[in-house]
């Protein structure tokens, strides 16, 4: 499915009317797309950020150590910014674009994903009606071997206060993501110790300070399927989500860390039963051990 077949639209906007938009701040936007050997993918991808109605100012395109041709994607297109480094992993390659980013704000587009032709603009005018709103994304729709696939509840989108709905998983997918650039000041961008869940970790970190805004359309495309996706490397992705809401502990309180250690329970449990299941006696005794301390804190 490419951006001509697509008409799939969703116009009920139950948390912000974007389209009542005022001309308010200036927002440019610097566009971060992280790529490994996609190069066929990554030229449908930057086409989607150049027919944009609201045109992004930069494209910054983060080739993480590839062997196919995608170094041929800066003759491709003339007006790209391409950046190579050895094979170090989405967060880094993501953390070098946002060193590169000439703009306020940063957008960002995995290289097997499209944007509607109108993504940025309903951002856009989202936040220039709430300038006070760091931090947006879109609702998606998801493409396995070429056909639409229905999209689990669980990745049921919210705006406003949504750190509680977020902890189970990520509901934000990075290619439906407008960030300030002062949020990566803040949090410091995307954590490069984590393999996969690096965006769950860092959406987290920011939905428990600000509120962050919802264009429920949806216009990104999400492609699923293909082997060298990193869901489908790593077994039980809840290890890292652990990781991700261990490192959470310390910085939140009151009831959004009781949320957090009741999340962090069931994840705990789940990983122990699959210890058992398949006899990991080293995961069996470090799960078995942080359960008996998180029970012991909330007595």
């Amino acid at each position: 499915m490419d951006l001509r077949q697509w008409k799939k639209t969703r116009l009920n906007l139950h948390w912000v009317n974007v389209k009542s938009s005022h001309k308010g701040i200036i927002i440019n936007i610097s566009v971060v797309i992280p790529t490994y050997n996609r190069y066929t993918f990554l030229k449908r991808s930057i086409q989607s950020v150049l027919s944009q109605s609201y045109g992004a100012k930069q494209i910054i395109v983060v080739d993480d150590g590839s062997t196919d041709q995608t170094s041929n994607i800066k003759n491709d297109f003339s007006n790209i910014t391409y950046l190579y480094q050895k094979n170090s992993g989405v967060s880094s390659a993501r953390n070098l674009g946002i060193k590169h980013a000439k703009y306020e704000w940063i957008a960002f587009l995995d290289s097997d994903d499209l944007w509607n032709k109108d993504k940025l603009q309903h951002q856009v005018q989202l936040h220039q009606n709430h300038e006070n709103i760091l931090m947006s994304y879109t609702d998606e729709v998801w493409i396995r071997d070429q056909k639409e696939i229905k999209i689990p509840k669980k990745f049921k989108k919210y705006g406003g206060e949504i750190f509680e709905k977020c902890l189970s998983h990520c509901i934000i997918a990075p290619s439906s993501a407008i960030l300030h650039r002062s949020l990566f000041e803040e949090f410091g961008g995307f954590d490069e110790n984590l393999e996969v869940c690096e965006d769950y970790d860092l959406w987290l970190k920011i939905a428990s300070k600000y509120t962050i805004g919802l264009v429920d359309l949806a216009l990104i495309i999400k492609h699923a399927g293909h082997e060298d996706q990193l869901s489908f490397k790593h077994w039980g992705m809840d290890r890292f989500r652990v990781q991700a809401l261990e490192n959470l502990q310390e910085s939140v309180s009151g009831s959004k860390q009781v949320v957090l250690k009741q999340e962090l329970i069931k994840k705990y449990n789940l990983l122990l039963k699959g210890a058992i299941k398949y006899d990991r006696i080293p995961q069996i005794k470090i799960y078995e051990k942080r359960l008996k301390e998180l029970n012991n804190e909330s007595n």
